[in-house]
């Protein structure tokens, strides 16, 4: 169970993996540095191939060594800056973020086939729930100019990057679980899988007939997509009806 719920706490537990192996490093200081350095990098490993995926696997076990790297690793140690870089990212990715999905960005086009896929109202409203840096947010407003195009995100940081990013879009600060998605004639997540029943649970719920649903990169387990197509980088984009179970073929 313990290991269960470890691997499903993704991101949050590849970063206590990251952290892990820092602490092994510095735990292994004394018996010279090149069997600290790889001390710390086993550690890494180790914990990473709890992970069933081999990109999370790789995500695990490669942040060690690409931190040591960044951070400019001296073969005397006494290197703790990665201190300070894990505090920042701390600071900019809250504890309560972590439970949900890290920042990738959405890739420059992968929405420009949604006005003809869901097409809107002028004035609609439109929601990048978790907005991230505001990379979802400008693929958004970009195919729907005459929609309202909103954002949340818990991360305080992260929601002034989006407003400044993103300027056409009206940012807050706030947790997307919260939120009320009754509004919204359009709604997009970019989670993670084990969010998205929680993802699609509350759309049934809470988004008015005939409003979409549009997720990056995940699918929603057991539900019929209404379309999908693969982008050039090998990511999907699904579209979804909450309420609408018919699988309509993807367009070429």
């Amino acid at each position: 169970m313990a290991v269960k719920r470890f691997v499903t706490a993704w991101p949050l537990s590849a970063l206590l993996v990251w952290l892990a192996a820092w602490l092994g490093h510095l735990a292994l200081q004394g018996l010279g540095p090149d069997v600290a350095l790889a001390g710390g990098f086993a550690v890494g490993v180790a914990l990473a191939f709890f992970y069933p995926e081999r990109w999370r696997r790789l995500i695990a076990a490669l942040g060690f060594p690409v931190s040591a790297l960044i951070l400019g690793w001296r073969p005397e140690g006494g290197n703790w800056g990665w201190l300070l870089a894990l505090a920042l990212l701390w600071w900019l990715y809250p504890k309560r973020s972590w439970s949900d999905a890290p920042v990738f960005p959405t890739p420059r086009g992968a929405l420009v086939r949604l006005p003809g896929l869901a097409p809107l109202r002028a004035g609609a409203r439109v929601l990048d729930a978790g907005c991230g840096a505001g990379d979802g947010l400008r693929e958004l407003l970009h195919a729907y100019p005459e929609a309202r195009v909103e954002g949340v995100e818990w991360s305080r940081p992260l929601s002034l990057l989006a407003r400044w990013r993103a300027r056409g879009a009206q940012v807050r600060q706030g947790d997307l679980w919260a939120d009320d998605w009754a509004p919204f004639a359009l709604v997009y997540v970019f989670q993670r899988p084990e969010s998205m029943p929680r993802v699609w649970a509350k759309a049934c719920a809470e988004l008015a007939p005939g409003a979409w649903l549009v997720s990056l990169d995940f699918a929603v387990p057991g539900a019929a997509a209404v379309t999908s197509w693969q982008l050039d980088n090998g990511q999907f984009v699904w579209l979804y009806r909450p309420g609408r179970t018919v699988m309509s073929k993807p367009p070429n």
